[in-house]
């Protein structure tokens, strides 16, 4: 009877499984007015389902976007991207309940990766468009004229979900199935594929900004300090000289792998420029590429042009730290990851300044002392010590 009853519930538990999963592909689905579509794709992530009627010879795209397992305090999103695949340039269709309780559809293209999910034009016409909200699941339905697409059937397609704040999209997940939800659809096959393009893009734009804040952000401004406080001890000589040159060359070789893949980045999304980082990071890898020639270019201690070497290697210097803070919370903005690596960066940024401060300091009495000591011994007399009907000239020093 034990085998028997325990046969039976497995039976149950497996037949429950067979017909849950059954019951999820999108094949078997009812929308409860009636609309029937030619083709349907199970999207592999975010409970996601898109049913389509795709006309070549008009370029017609009917679709329904399915979201499974919603609450009314979310939003959701379903796009094509007609440069690339990702996030950035797509052109997306958004819905969500409102604190009313009437549904809101509308078209959003996405021009950054910290866009509110504006509502304004597509690159396409879009027609038909609403959505729908029962039994926790939304759906948005929409006409596209694909006319501006190229002759092939085959799309970027992304689609997205998100949090709700006083009835407006709010900033989604970067990590997990958020990051993986795109892809590409063969609007006459039927064959949807995912792409990794989107976690790979993610985690170059996360290199790129460590990259970036070790190289410009920490360890420049650590050379600057030894080159600028710790010289004017005479016994760090030359020491002070091979810690400064070692400390921005290892910054430069790696501000140049993050202005590498800034680079890529651009390359990925053509769509999308961030205009003053962008030109902030050419401009700093120009100034640090001359500030490295430097090495070779340095005259001698006692050459009548050390002093205007001097001014310009100081100015550029200074013109680095202030250009590289400056594009690194400009970064920040732009990736926006969780507010404990800006908190982590602010505090870098004031251990460094707390240290130059005392620094200063530090090195102001060295200096006011050693200027004292040297007018001191200016001012002293030569003294004559005559005992044996001799002179003997003595001069003090200190």
């Amino acid at each position: 009877m034990g085998k028997t009853r325990f046969m039976v519930i497995l039976g149950i538990i497996f037949s429950l499984f067979i017909s849950s999963t059954y019951a999820q592909s999108c094949t078997k689905y009812d929308f409860a007015s009636n609309q029937v579509f030619s083709a349907c794709s199970d999207l592999p992530y975010l409970n996601s389902y898109l049913h389509w009627t795709y006309n070549p010879s008009s370029q017609n795209l009917q679709i329904a976007f399915r979201r499974t397992g919603m609450s009314s305090s979310r939003w959701v999103a379903w796009a094509i991207n007609p440069s690339s695949q990702g996030m950035v340039g797509s052109q997306a269709i958004v819905a969500f309940q409102k604190s009313d309780g009437t549904m809101r559809a509308y078209t959003s293209p996405i021009t950054t990766y910290r866009t509110g999910l504006q509502e304004g034009d597509l690159s396409f016409p879009v027609s038909d468009l609403s959505a729908t909200f029962s039994n926790n699941e939304i759906i948005v339905f929409a006409t596209l004229k694909l006319q501006n697409n190229s002759s092939s059937s085959t799309l970027n397609q992304v689609w997205q979900e998100g949090p709700l704040s006083n009835d407006s999209p709010r900033m989604h997940l970067t990590t997990g199935p958020n990051v993986q939800s795109m892809g590409t659809l063969n609007l006459l096959s039927g064959e949807s594929k995912t792409t990794s393009s989107g976690a790979v893009n993610l985690k170059i734009k996360q290199i790129h900004g460590i990259l970036n804040a070790v190289s410009w952000g920490i360890l420049m401004p650590s050379g600057a300090i030894i080159a600028r406080y710790i010289k004017v001890f005479p016994s760090a000589d030359p020491a002070w000289f091979y810690l400064h040159v070692t400390c921005q060359l290892l910054a430069y070789i790696l501000g140049v792998a993050g202005f590498g893949t800034g680079l890529h980045l651009g390359n990925q999304s053509p769509g999308v420029t961030y205009l003053a980082h962008r030109v902030i990071g050419i401009v700093l890898f120009s100034i640090a590429t001359l500030q490295l020639s430097a090495l070779l270019l340095r005259p001698k201690k006692d050459h009548k042009y050390r002093i205007y070497w001097t001014v310009y290697h100081r100015s550029f210097g200074y013109a680095i730290l202030v250009l590289s803070i400056i594009n690194i919370f400009k970064g920040l903005d732009i990736l926006n990851p969780e507010k404990i690596w800006k908190i982590a960066y602010v505090g870098i940024l004031v251990a460094l300044a707390a240290l130059a401060v005392i620094l200063e300091v530090i090195t102001w009495f060295v200096v006011v002392r050693r200027k004292k000591s040297a007018a001191n011994a200016e001012k002293l007399p030569y003294t004559i010590n005559d005992t044996n009907g001799g002179s003997r000239i003595q001069q003090s020093l200190v």
